[in-house]
Order: structure tokens, then sequence, then C-alpha cells
């Protein structure tokens, strides 16, 4: 769960950035050409957010800090680089890494930096598909760094819980140029939360965190309208059930069409705990259960975990409560 206080492809984006008649979410672009580098609020102008929660080494959660604007000054989560683009990316792309800032770094705590745009949820996007699309390349990761882009949602009404978490893993990508995105549903319970979009890191020990991203579009999905090259959405992950939890849940999950499955539970810090289904499955529905156990055998603590689905179509997740 965030606390909002301080605890303690190619080329140009190629939507429509007026409001969509009805609906609260509103399609956003961005290739960063147009935002002045030198100006430290550029970002923060652009509507860009950043969120910090800290960590022990083992995973325990020890404070959040935020909601922030965006910083551009090249010290902490995030700022405008110049020159790291090919053809498609031109002059200026986005730079997210690590708040080295936060002298937490140096205690050996793990620093999660969040940097995002923030919308609200309403009525009339229940139903609709919204997608989240980038350009992405390695910067300067290093050691135990990991970097992933996300969809979230978090309930006000329940002391902000994240009640959706959608990732695509940025910690092992190529430095050259590549694309990827992120699909969120809308269902009726999401009617009134706030949505986040954009990328996160986790870093420790001050070191290296940075991954740059470009051409930077969230819009509505239109299954009529797919551009040419792109994978539809083609898997839908359910709520496990019960949940909270103890000792088992159920987790179900479709698929539209046959192909290669990776189910797995992960913790807080982004680390693989335990792997449910991997292998190739027939199209349809399935499901398959966690007895709150690592791969080895070893009863895992009271807490928040994600069950991560990862498809040749993309990634999706749901939060899962264990309590004993």
């Amino acid at each position: 769960m965030q606390n909002r206080v301080t605890a303690v492809i190619a080329g140009a984006v190629l939507i429509c950035l007026a409001p969509l008649a009805g609906h609260a979410l509103t399609p956003y672009g961005q290739d960063f050409e147009g935002l002045f580098q030198p100006d430290i609020d550029a970002l923060a102008n652009d509507g860009w957010l950043v969120f910090g929660n800290v960590f022990t080494p083992g995973g325990e959660y020890l404070y959040g800090y935020g909601v922030f604007p965006a910083p551009n000054t090249g010290a902490a989560f995030c700022a405008i680089a110049v020159g790291e683009g090919g053809p498609d990316q031109g002059a200026q792309q986005l730079n997210v890494y690590s708040d080295y800032e936060n002298l937490d770094h140096e205690n050996g705590n793990i620093i999660e930096s969040n940097v995002f745009q923030e919308q609200t949820i309403g009525p009339a996007d229940v139903g609709t598909t919204w997608i989240f699309r980038f350009q992405s390349k390695m910067g300067n990761l290093e050691g135990s760094s990991t970097a992933a882009a996300f969809i979230k949602t978090l309930d006000p009404g329940a002391g902000y819980e994240l009640t959706n978490f959608i990732t695509a893993d940025m910690t092992n990508i190529p430095v050259t140029w590549g694309g990827d995105y992120l699909a969120i549903e809308i269902d009726p319970s999401l009617d009134g939360q706030i949505l986040q979009f954009g990328f996160m890191n986790t870093a420790s020990n001050y070191e290296g965190s940075g991954i740059y991203y470009d051409n930077v579009a969230f819009y509505l999905y239109d299954p009529t309208d797919v551009p040419a090259g792109q994978a539809p959405i083609g898997a839908a992950l359910r709520q496990n059930y019960p949940n909270p939890f103890n000792p088992t849940t159920r987790i179900e999950f479709a698929l539209d069409e046959p192909g290669s499955v990776d189910v797995a539970v992960f913790g807080v810090t982004g680390r693989r705990i335990a792997t449910l289904r991997r292998g190739d499955l027939a199209a349809g529905e399935h499901s398959v259960t966690w007895n709150g156990r690592t791969d080895d055998g070893k009863p895992v603590a009271a807490g928040q975990y994600w069950c991560v689905l990862q498809t040749p179509a993309g990634r999706t997740s749901r939060t899962m409560t264990l309590v004993k």
C-alpha cells in the first residue's frame, strides 16, 4: 500500500490529446522534444509526479514519501536526457533512476522510486481498456538494481490501497531502443480510484539504476484500430480467491489463443518467490493455486504479494494478501 503523505511507436506520439467525451481518463502523449531541458520544472509542468518507498535489505517496508512534482535536476528520480535517442526518438528522452538524495542508500536499504502520470477513473470509463505504450533502452543499471514500467490503481477510500499493479520488467532490456506496452481493463470496482502509469526502479548503495524512455502514450484501446505490428490483448488475470487468504488461494486466468505462459508470485521488492505454471497452454480458462510457500517449500511471511501472468501478448498482475 502506498501512503500519499511523507511517512517517515516510432517517431512522434500518434494520439490526440483532446479529452474523450464522457471519459474521466484522457489520452496522454509525450516525445519530450517540446520540453525545455534546462528548466528544472519541465517535467513537473507536464504533470509528472514522483513517489518513494523504502524497504530493508530483507524486503520489510519502512516508509514512503511523496507525492511530489517530478524534478529535472539530475540528482533524484528523473531528468530530461539529451542525445540518447535514435532516429525515432529525437534529441530528448526521459531518464528514470533512483532517488540518490535519499541517504538510506548508504544504510543499505532498498529505495523504490516511482515516476508517473496520474488520473482519476470515472464511471464512463468502466468497461473500457486503456493502453500505456512506450519505447525504452538500457541506461546505467548496475548490481542488484531493478527497473519496471507499470500501471497502478489505488483506492483513496481505503487508505490508497494498491488494487492493480501491472508491470513490464525493464531490468534486462538491451542497450538499443525497443517498444513495449501495458493494458488495463477498467471494471466497476475501479470507479473513483486513481490510475497511475509510469516507471519505477529499486536500488541500494548508490548503484546505477537509469533507464531511458521515449514516445510515451496512454490511450483508449480500440479493437478495430490496432496499429500494424502490435500484438492484441490476449490474456486476462482474475483476482485471486479468497483474498486475503490463508493458507491457499486460487488464481484464474484466460487466454484468447494458445501460447506460452509464466504464472509466478513476486514479493514487494520484485524478487520471484514461486513459479505456479510455466509452459504452453491451450486457449480458454485456466487456474492455479498458491499455498503461500516458496519454490523450495518454505512458508512466506504474511503480507502483500503479486501474482504475475506473462504471455507473448504482454504482462499483467494482481495483488494478493496473505494473512496469518
